[in-house]
């Protein structure tokens, strides 16, 4: 996959950071902008909303959840795939910043290569969501717009989804009443090998289904196939 022409927002309030990672990911083809701050990231989304951004949690004025928050509420370009970074060790705050829709998250100190290896996972699975199927694909009581990645319920609510969120419904969409196992599911919705893979998978496959309202004991929708994976039990169709 190319990295020319793809675009990164990043906010960091250490400027050594923001300097490193602009010269890092510049020569790999990428188009950096930075910001020091929350009010100076907002101002730069609205100007142009990236293909990528990269948030630290703390910040001067606001931390980096509440900008994550604020992506994915936002009425233009709320899939944006996101990165956050994080001074802490502390599993809970990086199962916060999944929760609010990031899709990955890296500790500091990190290294620069590895932070490309993210980046270039994200994006390939952002391609991947654009792969087979048509512009609406419908399901129970369900319709996800494939373009858009907005998903509407029959009642009419719509339920934001996180890049993460709607790479593995895709992927469960694509594959209809087939079992899929954790290998499958976190190669096409992480681009990488998780860590850990069953943790993370089952984390979002949970997150799904609270999306879905698929909250009954057992799950009616994405069934777990115990030992073997999980599968989506409803016809699709194009809408």
């Amino acid at each position: 996959m190319t990295t020319a022409g793809k675009s990164i927002l990043l906010v960091d309030d250490d400027q050594e950071i923001r300097e490193l990672l602009q010269a890092y990911l510049g020569r790999a083809g990428f188009g950096v902008r930075a910001a020091a701050d929350g009010e100076q990231f907002r101002t730069q989304f609205n100007q142009s909303a990236p293909d990528l951004a990269i948030l630290d949690v703390m910040l001067p004025d606001e931390d980096g959840f509440s900008l994550c928050r604020w992506v994915r509420q936002h009425p233009r370009q709320p899939h944006v795939p996101i990165i956050m970074l994080t001074a802490s060790s502390d599993e809970a705050d990086r199962i916060v910043g999944l929760e609010l829709g990031a899709d990955d998250y890296l500790g500091k100190p990190f290294s620069p290569r590895e932070l490309q290896a993210r980046i270039k996972a994200l994006l390939r699975r952002a391609q991947f969501g654009q792969g087979p199927g048509g512009d609406i694909l419908a399901f129970d009581d369900w319709r996800l717009d494939t373009i858009s990645h907005r998903l509407f319920h029959i009642d009419g609510e719509e339920v934001m989804l996180s890049g993460a969120d709607f790479a593995l419904l895709k992927l469960f969409l694509d594959h209809p009443q087939r079992v899929l196992d954790r290998d499958t599911i976190g190669n096409a919705t992480r681009g990488r090998e998780p860590m850990p893979l069953d943790r993370i998978v089952d984390m979002a496959v949970s997150r799904l289904r609270q999306r879905l309202r698929d909250t009954d004991k057992p799950p009616r929708l994405i069934r777990t196939v115990r030992g073997s994976g999980y599968v989506l039990a409803a016809q699709v169709a194009p809408a």
